[in-house]
């Protein structure tokens, strides 16, 4: 890689994450039962205790909807209280996939979380199941941080994740104009990645999954937004390698998951 292609694969490319992330979910709960008034519809039942008609159908498969009896006890579906009544979106969920998963209607689901923007699903929000009254909103619980686990098993918090490519570079004095030094004049370490700073700030400090690369560690590493240049641009970011410049050309472009930690 001569140096005018290292100065274009450095500082052309920014690069994305997407990584494990440590996510839970449970079945919703049930709370107390309810007791059938005179003149208690399904319909009724549901628009009276915040419960979706469909998500309290579901409660109660065995009871016919047309011969309610005085006395009756129902099952209302979640708990307002209990931390059940939520779930941690993780990998490549979807809306239709996590209502498959636990069985809850699609339409409840999406009612319950009208906040939350179907086609922006990442690993770490959280969602409230039908039957929470707190999930109204449908926001991410303050409480319960995006996280991802690292390849030390090392839950790390993060506020954005990208998913981009990356190339890979080393100090040759060929790929370098300015020498082996970063943008701020360190000199380059494993784990310094060049960025575009209008997507990354410079700086930051970041989690980088999806390559593959026997230079760099398995599963992925903590790298630092310490270098920039005129070639990285977007989600594309330059990883540098502490090896030859052999090996770099060899790493390519790669998918990577890249996340902007705490």
């Amino acid at each position: 890689m001569n140096r005018f292609t290292k100065f274009v694969s450095k500082k052309t490319i920014a690069a994305a994450i997407c990584g494990a992330s440590i996510a839970s979910f449970s079945l919703p709960a049930f709370a107390a039962g309810y007791q059938v008034q005179s003149g208690d519809s399904f319909w009724k039942i549901a628009h009276s205790n915040q419960v979706s008609l469909s998500s309290l159908e579901a409660a109660n498969p065995g009871v016919n909807a047309m011969h309610l009896q005085v006395g009756q006890t129902l099952n209302l579906p979640g708990a307002s209280n209990n931390s059940s009544s939520t779930y941690t979106v993780s990998g490549n969920d979807t809306f239709w996939t996590i209502s498959k998963k636990l069985n809850v209607p699609l339409a409840a689901l999406l009612s319950t979380n009208s906040a939350v923007n179907p086609s922006n699903l990442y690993p770490g929000i959280k969602l409230h199941l039908p039957g929470s009254q707190s999930g109204t909103t449908g926001q991410t619980s303050p409480a319960a941080q995006p996280v991802v686990s690292s390849s030390a098993n090392q839950p790390l918090s993060y506020s954005r994740v990208i998913s981009g490519t990356a190339t890979a570079y080393t100090s040759s004095p060929a790929e370098n104009g300015w020498g082996p030094v970063d943008y701020f004049g360190n000199p380059l370490k494993l784990g310094t990645v060049a960025v575009d700073p209008s997507v990354i700030p410079l700086g930051s400090k970041l989690y980088i999954s999806g390559y593959n690369c026997s230079s760099l560690p398995t599963g992925g590493m903590i790298a630092y937004a310490t270098d920039e240049g005129s070639a990285i641009k977007g989600t594309h970011i330059d990883m540098y390698l502490p090896t030859s410049v052999q090996t770099a050309q060899n790493f390519g472009i790669q998918n990577v998951k890249i996340y902007v930690l705490k």
